[in-house]
């Protein structure tokens, strides 16, 4: 019976029927026995099988229609088995029918075999994952949404949010605009841990005396801090400390010259020892001049070298003349060259300023050279240019750069504030 309920759904999928009735026949599973069936007229709409108005009306024979639909759909898997071995194209059109019952939308010429097994996973999936299925408070605040890591990026601004460790430097004051624009520190800072990698780190920058407004500093200009072992840096802290560097100072250093600690012991000794061997000063005086400009320990050699060359071979300053110097002001050791000639020139040259004079004022060489340009100017125009300490009227080299406008023009000029920018606009 089975067998030729499924032969004449075929037979029947063959007729040409008119637009009117139905083109498609919903086949169903074949029932365990013969039952009479309600021929229901249908529409075709596109290839999908709809009731005509006039049926919806309730009555006993659209009743009878529906208990059988869904008592055949309860088939058992026995019966099933059997069908496949009486014929592989019946066990195929059934599997048609059942996909296009559980989804009426679908066209039966459009409908795909179905396994057992298959439309079992479904059914489970569709009952696990259930969108309209309500559940507690407790099981909602467990629910953990994957975060969305931006794949490639031109900024470490899109991971800021994912990453708990920018979040976390960003706080501490960090620049990331500044770090990203150096190569593969962006990739750097997003595989370190905060927990295992930078606070370690930061706890020991603690413990050695930097304030904690100094993190962002010292990781902006140096992060790579976070990825030297403790030991590193605990030795190079203790060999500052062995040079009879204060606790105090060695966090001084720290704090103004964030690579001082990425450079070995080794280093640090011949940097020492350097500035001590060609500048003839003793220990102290060394550290001295160390302690108020600690990158001298972090930068190239070079620019030091050819500045002391120049204030002896090109300057003419003499070797107690320069030790004076670099002592005062130890910045002139890492000088631009040419700011520290042309200021020279204009000192010696034009303002006729002898060598002991400005050995002894060096505060001069570090300052603007259109500053002293234009006050040494005003002070001519005015005849009050006298820079020798034996004449009357000495005006000393360190109160014409370091005193503010205003002081300049009462104290030493003799002069209003408005005279002197009226003279600034002739030049």
């Amino acid at each position: 019976m089975a067998s030729f309920c499924a032969k004449l759904c075929l037979q029947c999928r063959s007729l040409p029927f008119s637009k009117t009735v139905a083109r498609t026949w919903k086949c169903f599973p074949p029932a365990h026995h013969c039952t009479a069936y309600t021929r229901i007229p249908v529409k075709c709409l596109h290839g999908f099988a709809v009731i005509s108005e006039d049926e919806k009306k309730p009555s006993q024979a659209r009743l009878r229609w529906k208990q059988h639909i869904l008592r055949n759909c309860n088939f058992s898997t026995e019966h099933r088995a059997t069908e496949v071995k009486e014929n592989k194209e019946t066990e195929e059109l059934s599997k048609a029918s059942v996909v296009a019952y559980k989804n009426p939308l679908l066209p039966i010429r459009d409908a795909l075999p179905v396994t057992e097994s298959q439309m079992s996973l479904d059914l489970d999936a569709a009952a696990e994952f259930s969108a309209l299925e309500q559940i507690g408070d407790e099981e909602a605040i467990g629910i953990s949404v994957p975060s969305h890591m931006p794949p490639a990026s031109t900024s470490l601004r899109d991971y800021v949010d994912q990453s708990e460790t920018l979040s976390k430097l960003v706080q501490l004051g960090v620049n990331l605009w500044k770090l990203e624009q150096r190569p593969n520190v962006g990739s750097m800072l997003l595989r370190l841990n905060f927990n295992t990698d930078v606070a370690p780190r930061l706890l020991f920058l603690k413990e050695v005396g930097v304030e904690h407004s100094r993190f962002g500093y010292i990781i902006t200009h140096n992060p790579f801090i976070l990825t030297e072992s403790l030991e590193n840096l605990q030795s190079r802290v203790n060999y500052l400390r062995s040079k009879k560097f204060s606790s105090e100072t060695v966090a001084s250093m720290v704090s103004r010259a964030p690579y001082l600690l990425n450079f070995s012991v080794k280093r640090l000794d011949n940097r020492l020892g350097f500035y001590q061997e060609h500048l003839n000063l003793s220990a102290a005086n060394t550290r001295d001049i160390v302690a108020r400009l600690p990158r001298l320990l972090c930068g190239s050699l070079e620019p030091v070298k050819e500045n002391l060359k120049v204030c002896e071979i090109e300057l003419g300053f003499k070797q107690n003349e320069i030790q004076h110097i670099a002592k005062a002001v130890p910045k002139v050791l890492t000088a631009n060259k040419r700011k520290l000639t042309q200021i020279f020139d204009f000192l010696h040259n034009t303002m006729k300023v002898p060598h002991h004079l400005i050995a002894k004022f060096p505060q001069v060489l570090n300052a603007k050279y259109l500053r002293i340009r234009e006050r040494h100017q005003f002070l001519e125009y005015l005849g009050r240019a006298q820079y020798d300490p034996t004449m009357p009227n000495y005006i000393s080299l360190e109160r014409l750069v370091s005193l503010p406008d205003e002081n300049f023009c009462i104290e030493l000029a003799l002069a209003t504030l408005e005279e002197f920018d009226l003279f600034q606009k002739t030049l």
